[in-house]
């Protein structure tokens, strides 16, 4: 395929394409969907014309094959940085691994705040009693868990009016979702187990963690309760968030974004937008580009393209089918890489 010849911005304007100054969304986005088919690249995008009216934007990646930084050709670090000096836009690139390390899900320093109180820390032999009463020696979801304690904070962080999140692919991002439930069983199989032990116990000095205080570990539960019920309602109300998915034209592809969609149905996690992207089709036909302006597959001439086209046509017609009452968006697929501001812009011309 030919080799596309990036245009500079005024050029890119000059060939039609109307871009975007700002977007119609609610103060989170996430995008998420099956590995590979493009998040990164709409949540880069979608930022970058978030930020041009002015709204200080963040974007987040918390897939652990980051790719943000070579997106936004920007380095990215860990905590949230601005990376344009003309625009409000920040981003950062959250490390699970890391995030875990140097906090857990309530407490700083990787441990579990009060929890250990509770149930007395470590034994003799070095294990975590928390561990074996939930069925095995380390805590369900941890990684999502760091990843999620950050993510509250920047969605409370008043320097950003708008963050939007390139999720990890589909089977992480649905760990994340059901953390919550997780851990709110979790929650309650600690208080049932402290309960039922506390009459026992109960002239043991010291027994739910020598000089630890029980209470200490109640308002740590106390605390992580509300940081559930904080997560799912900003993840459940339509006016504060949008979970977009992202789906390549491909049968495959099709099937398992109707089952990502199903999943967030099912934890009331609203869903508007459905964007198909690297669609074989010209750029004129989606942002009102001059379609001498940019290379496009020869639909004509190309008996691949022709082919390929065809199998793409099915996976449309089965897509609008599958997500009818949701705004499908369709991005082409481009001659080159899509990475750098230029780019990104013409991607968020086509989500506009």
């Amino acid at each position: 395929m030919a080799e596309l010849d990036v245009e500079p911005v005024e050029r890119v304007e000059d060939a039609g394409v109307s871009l975007p100054t700002g977007v119609d969304a609610p103060d989170y986005v996430l995008y998420g969907g099956k590995g590979g088919v493009g998040k990164t690249t709409m949540a880069a995008a979608t930022a970058l014309a978030s930020a041009r009216d002015g709204t200080a934007t963040l974007v987040v990646s918390t897939d652990p094959a980051h790719s943000l930084s070579d997106t936004l050709e920007t380095e990215i670090a860990a905590e949230p940085e601005r990376i344009r000096e003309a625009i409000p836009l920040f981003a950062a690139e959250i490390d699970p691994d890391q995030a875990l390390e140097a906090g857990g899900p309530l407490g700083e320093g990787g441990d579990l705040g009060g929890f250990e109180g509770l149930l007395g820390g470590e034994n003799d032999e070095g294990e975590n009693p928390l561990g074996d009463l939930l069925g095995g020696g380390a805590i369900p979801g941890a990684d999502e868990a760091a990843a999620m304690r950050q993510l509250l904070t920047y969605l409370d962080d008043d320097r950003f009016d708008r963050v939007v999140i390139d999720t990890a692919p589909t089977g992480h991002t649905l760990r994340l979702l059901e953390l919550p439930e997780v851990m709110d069983t979790m929650v309650g199989r600690l208080l049932q187990f402290r309960q039922r032990m506390q009459g026992m116990f109960e002239g043991v000095k010291g027994m739910f963690g020598g000089d630890a205080d029980p209470e200490a570990g109640m308002a740590d539960l106390d605390e992580l309760r509300e940081r559930i019920e904080r997560l799912r309602s900003v993840l459940r109300d339509p006016t504060k968030t949008d979970f977009r998915v992202v789906m390549v034209p491909e049968e495959m592809s099709v099937v398992e974004s109707k089952r990502l969609l199903s999943r967030l149905e099912e934890f009331e996690i609203p869903v508007s937008t459905v964007v198909v992207n690297r669609v074989m089709e010209n750029l004129a036909d989606v942002a009102g580009a001059d379609p001498d302006a940019f290379v496009s597959p020869d639909l004509e001439g190309c008996e691949f393209c022709k082919r390929r086209w065809k199998v793409q046509q099915g996976a449309l017609s089965s897509a609008q089918e599958l997500f009818r009452g949701h705004d499908v968006k369709r991005v082409p697929l481009f001659a080159d890489e899509v990475r750098g501001e230029q780019m990104l812009e013409l991607v968020a011309a086509c989500l506009d």
